[in-house]
């Protein structure tokens, strides 16, 4: 399989056994394997450090590692597309939302034949899709690139690149808000020059005249 459509560890995630119990920490709270290394299985190595593995695993063998968390639907495996859309370009893959999380399914699942006049199929299994995509999963879609090769896994280092330029130009826009913003909250508090100060009022009281008798009439 070609590297450039499709990154060498995607293979071994949809084939992995997920949720089973963790032989070194089966006692433990999170000791279900719903992990999976990226980096682990970037090769062509069979070590057990390919494998799924629990939480506790996770601080011990793949501290720093490019890791994914496996979830469940209704017994079928699932990644949230906040997860592996960092790793993948999952375009044309039906997306669903569950449990207010959007995520896809890894593998086909089993379905009776879609009825007449169903609008969106799977291109390769035929299920039926909620929206116009082409795949209902990312194993279909591998399926559909081994056909025709006419899409791919691989994301895009110029649009990674454009994002991330877009992140810290955003970033720095804020700052840079915030920085003016700063500015003229202190010059306006440290300017007492542009201040107008009235005087005081006066309390002098304005003295009366000395009053003028008339004179008396002779």
């Amino acid at each position: 399989m070609d590297s450039m459509l499709v990154p060498p560890w995607l293979e071994r995630l949809l084939q992995t056994p997920f949720f089973n119990v963790c032989r070194i920490h089966g006692d433990a709270a999170r000791s279900e394997c719903n992990m999976f290394c990226l980096d682990c299985n970037n090769n062509n190595n069979n070590n057990n450090n390919g494998d799924a593995f629990c939480f506790y695993c996770r601080s011990s063998r793949h501290k720093d590692h490019q890791v994914i968390q496996i979830r469940r639907s209704s017994y079928h495996d699932v990644v949230r597309v906040v997860e592996i859309q960092k790793v993948l370009d999952i375009s044309g893959v039906q997306t669903y939302v569950i449990n207010s999380a959007r995520v896809l399914f890894l593998n086909e699942r089993p379905q009776p034949k879609s009825g007449k006049g169903v609008p969106h199929i799977c291109e390769i299994c035929g299920r039926s899709l909620l929206d116009p995509f082409r795949f209902c999963s990312l194993g279909c879609k591998l399926v559909g690139i081994k056909r025709n090769g006419d899409a791919s896994f691989v994301l895009d280092d110029k649009i990674n690149e454009a994002l991330a330029m877009e992140g810290i130009s955003s970033r720095r826009s804020s700052m840079s808000s915030r920085n003016h913003h700063q500015e003229e909250e202190e010059l306006g508090e440290g300017s007492p020059q542009n201040i107008y100060t009235p005087p005081p009022p006066s309390n002098t009281r304005r003295r009366k005249g000395i009053p003028h008798r008339a004179p008396f009439g002779s």
